[in-house]
């Protein structure tokens, strides 16, 4: 696990530079790769190269250093990631004579890719983004996983295309400040995350998952590829007892091929379905007590830590809780949100910064349930379809306008959990007649009809989501697969991995997501939707794989998530900031607002009148990456 950077010229006007500039990038990464560092440059005619990284030392301590280098010294590779199954790759590998100087994952890269090319990328289970500079094509290829578990940046400019792990190690080096992406701003306003291929700046992308750059050095031309990986086929179709049972031996396969370390790793452990599963199963795998790891709160409405002791004793894990109140986070909230680089209001990732700090404490790796959601259907928002269909086939289009009027007034709240009152609200807010619903059910921070109250008509992007429509191939989406299938596009590779990545790499502990497993996705995929959701009951298969390796009922707990009560600190220890960033001169002068509505929503949640935590906390975030690295730090 580390970080990559990567830099090409388009002139010969920095071959002094090259090695300075590559060593800055490097320096601003530190925190993903605190073990060691390595750069690689490449002064050339056609065009000067540098590649850097910084290693967080997982597999093979002692001889996996980067970067790694074939045998003519014509291929050169930096990585970022774990390759789940490169040891089988190696021993194919090894049976057509081809010998490895190392045992790490990042030389069975190289090396696949010097048998088969780009082709070589879509055989590889992990998570991952790779560069590779390939002397004699004259070639530059970078890579990411197909969830989007690393993150990988890039930006074409004037004099040089740049690439890196992190935004915070290319903007210093943008010939000129960039303007604020208005779809950026549109998506984080309405997701609460900037989904790719865009960020908050303009001309600077994300590269989406499952995709490939390749940069022509000689024609200083770029096209990005999806990688071409292949689907597993299983055999079908399987009656619910065998689904049932390739389910579990799935699941323990993968957990076995993410626990591969040469460094001790443990579990997060937060007592829901996805983690608890994984706990135990690690625990099957092992002869060894292992570290399970939970944080909770001192608010009793947001503690749920009660269902992970109850696992820690049933596996006899070595278990560590955490408890948290404000002032823990208190002096991390500016370090863990600026650490994006970018605006991201996932209340989530407070919680999980401090638990991967105080589990970076005892082990090096923790496998986390991220995924199980989306994987095997356990989001509450899935039931959205169902309840769409049969609510607009019943009620008048009229109707609903009044119904959804007077909801607004009845069940407007107070406080800021996500209670009931909360969730009937937002789903009356989601219905339409336009096959649209779920792009609402998935703006967390506003919707269409709230963001255009917020931001001034100019910047309001229309129709926000159709790009992702027509790439998906989902105009209408209507069925589980189809929301699960945005939900991979979307929200696991801008949100929830985003979140886990930035957070856990900030202080360098690296995550991995078992469930996050091609194979397993495509098993699920071709099950029949009622294996996954029968009735209400979500990841119905996946509970009912595993419910008697724990006490009766126990996986039909219902469990709240992993939040923060944001909205009581944006009214208590937040406030003064808050506050500062609805000044009148202050939003006129970013012109991207509406002052008179910005004002009154945050008023109006500050004043108890009308709680409105999401928005308002989205709202700060985008004001604090604003002041604090938009106005200040890259001030080019």
């Amino acid at each position: 696990m580390c970080g990559i950077n990567g830099f090409i010229t388009k002139t010969d006007n920095h071959p002094n530079n090259l090695a300075e500039q590559i060593h800055t990038m490097n320096d601003h990464i530190v925190h993903r790769g605190p073990d060691e560092g390595g750069t690689f440059t490449y002064p050339d005619e056609l065009a000067n190269v540098a590649l850097g990284m910084r290693r967080l030392s997982i597999i093979d301590l002692s001889s996996g250093s980067q970067p790694i280098f074939s045998d003519d010294n014509q291929k050169v590779i930096v990585f970022n990631g774990e390759i789940y199954n490169y040891r089988e790759i190696r021993e194919q590998l090894q049976q057509k004579q081809v010998v490895f100087k190392t045992k790490s994952d990042t030389e069975v890269i190289l090396r696949l890719y010097e048998m088969e090319g780009e082709e070589a990328f879509g055989k590889l289970d992990g998570m991952f983004a790779f560069s590779i500079y390939d002397k004699t094509r004259d070639k530059m290829f970078i890579a990411r996983d197909f969830f989007g578990e690393k993150p990988l940046y890039y930006a074409d400019v004037a004099d040089q295309f740049m690439w890196a792990s992190e935004l915070k190690s290319m903007v210093d080096f943008l010939s000129e400040k960039p303007k604020v992406s208005k779809k950026g701003l549109n998506h984080f306003l309405r997701l609460t995350y900037i989904p790719a291929p865009y960020t908050i700046y303009d001309n600077i992308y994300k590269l989406e998952a499952n995709h490939y750059i390749t940069y022509d050095l000689k024609s200083h031309t770029y096209t990005v590829n999806e990688i071409n990986t292949p689907r597993t086929v299983f055999e079908g179709p399987l009656s619910f007892q065998e689904a049932k049972k390739k389910t579990r031996e799935l699941v323990l396969e993968s957990i076995e091929s993410r626990s591969i370390s040469d460094v001790p790793l443990g579990t997060f452990l937060s007592g829901g379905v996805d983690s608890s599963i994984v706990s135990l199963c690690l625990s099957e795998l092992t002869d060894k007590k292992i570290d399970t790891f939970s944080i909770g709160f001192k608010k009793a409405s947001f503690d749920e830590t009660d269902k992970s002791r109850i696992v820690a004793k049933l596996i006899n894990s070595n278990h560590h809780e955490f408890i948290i109140d404000e002032d823990d986070l208190k002096d991390n909230i500016h370090e863990i949100l600026l650490n994006f680089d970018e605006p991201f209001s996932d209340t989530a990732a407070l919680p999980t910064y401090l638990v991967s700090k105080k589990t970076r404490d005892y082990v090096k790796v923790a496998l986390t349930g991220d995924g199980g959601d989306e994987v095997f259907g356990g989001y509450n928002k899935y039931y959205v379809g169902k309840l769409n269909n049969r609510y607009t086939s019943i009620v008048p289009e009229a109707l609903h306008g009044l119904i959804r009027k007077a909801s607004n007034a009845l069940l407007t709240t107070k406080d800021d959990k996500r209670g009931k009152r909360f969730k009937v609200r937002k789903m009356v807010e989601a219905v339409n007649y336009k096959g649209d619903y779920y792009w609402d059910i998935i703006s967390l921070g506003n919707t269409e009809n709230q963001l255009k109250d917020l931001i001034l008509p100019d910047k309001f992007e229309t129709d926000l989501f159709a790009e992702y429509r027509d790439k998906l191939g989902i105009q209408k989406p209507k069925t589980l697969n189809d929301f699960r299938t945005i939900d991979r596009a979307l929200s696991l590779e801008g949100g929830m991995l985003a979140k886990v990545d930035r957070t856990s790499m900030l202080c360098s502990l690296e995550c991995r997501a078992p469930f996050l497993n091609k194979k397993l996705w495509d098993f699920t995929l071709g099950l029949p939707e009622n294996y996954l959701m029968q009735g209400w009951n979500k990841k119905y298969i996946l509970k009912e794989a595993f419910k008697s390796s724990f006490p009766n009922q126990f996986l039909e707990k219902s469990k709240q998530g992993f939040g923060s009560p944001v909205g009581d600190w944006l009214r208590s220890s937040l406030r003064a900031e808050l506050e500062s960033y609805i000044l009148p001169k202050f939003l006129e002068s970013q012109e991207l607002f509406n002052i008179e509505n910005t004002t009154r929503l945050v008023k109006d949640h500050l004043s108890n009148k009308k709680d409105s935590t999401y928005s308002v906390w989205a709202f700060y975030c985008f004001q604090k990456w604003y002041v604090n690295i938009y106005e200040r730090s890259y001030a080019l």
